[in-house]
């Protein structure tokens, strides 16, 4: 068994040490590895299209990972409250929006916001004040990712904080409404404190599926580019070296907070244990 798991490992993360390894290729060629040179790091950098798209990345992944953060927790606690048939409704609708394929998400959001913007855009021309100038137009780019990306990792949030909730100790809630707080006060006093570790985790891991997405963003960006499609066009032209240390830059920042993620959830059940 230990040398199936050693197989196992080997085939999964060897391709990846691979990557790092020769992202610090000196030659010019990614499959002709001649140590050793970070120059393929600087060049990545200093490539405009490359930097505009991390931008990008780095943009829609931050306001993903705010928006989620908030309705997933907001949705958490409301979810506490529900009982019965719509308890069940719910749970089921959220746990689908994590198994469904990316792929599926990508279509149905395209085809849905494709909908809506034929039908708004023409109400926007005609009722828009000839004053102001031309009237706007709703279109696929940043908006539309963020608003994918927000729909597909708020669910995660929701499980993460569900879980905590469930475990968190009620009695101080209770005798914070015995003493007569009000429930905000209750909430940023005694819930949120408590739930804070679960809420951190499901923000680091919005911002880490969002800044990794290709499949639904691939479909909602419209002319907008992110890093994870960058490195795709970039790739059906040849692979470089350069594309190497890109990939490691993105493993690393992934890892990183993965890692965070983990280590907060870890703290919550240190704390939670006799």
């Amino acid at each position: 068994m230990r040398v199936y798991a050693a197989v196992i490992y080997v085939f999964l993360y060897g391709p990846i040490a691979l990557i790092v390894l020769f992202s610090f290729n000196a030659g010019r060629h990614a499959s002709d590895f001649s140590c050793c040179s970070a120059s393929w790091y600087g060049r990545a950098f200093g490539n405009p299209f490359m930097m505009e798209a991390l931008v990008n990345s780095l943009i829609i992944a931050l306001c993903t990972a705010v928006l989620a953060t908030l309705m997933g927790t907001m949705a958490a606690l409301a979810l506490q409250r529900v009982r019965g048939v719509l308890r069940l409704l719910f749970d089921a609708l959220t746990y689908t929006a994590i198994i469904i394929p990316g792929i599926v998400i990508g279509i149905a959001t395209l085809v849905a916001l494709v909908t809506v913007f034929d039908a708004v855009n023409p109400l926007l021309a005609v009722a828009w004040p000839p004053s102001l100038g031309a009237a706007p137009r709703l279109r696929l780019g940043t908006g539309t990712v963020i608003a994918a990306h927000t729909l597909f990792t708020m669910a995660l949030v929701i499980v993460i904080v569900r879980t905590r909730i469930q475990d968190m100790d009620r009695s101080l809630i209770e005798a914070s409404s015995d003493l007569y707080a009000p429930p905000m006060r209750t909430f940023f006093q005694i819930t949120l404190p408590q739930i804070f570790p679960a809420v951190m985790s499901g923000f680091l891991l919005s911002f880490t599926f969002s800044f990794d997405d290709f499949v639904i963003a691939f479909f909602v960006a419209g002319a907008d580019t992110t890093l994870p499609i960058y490195v795709f066009s970039s790739i059906r032209r040849g692979v470089t070296p350069e594309i190497n240390a890109i990939a490691s830059v993105v493993l690393a920042v992934s890892l990183t907070l993965l890692f965070v993620a983990q280590a907060l959830q870890s703290r919550r059940r240190r704390y939670q244990s006799p």
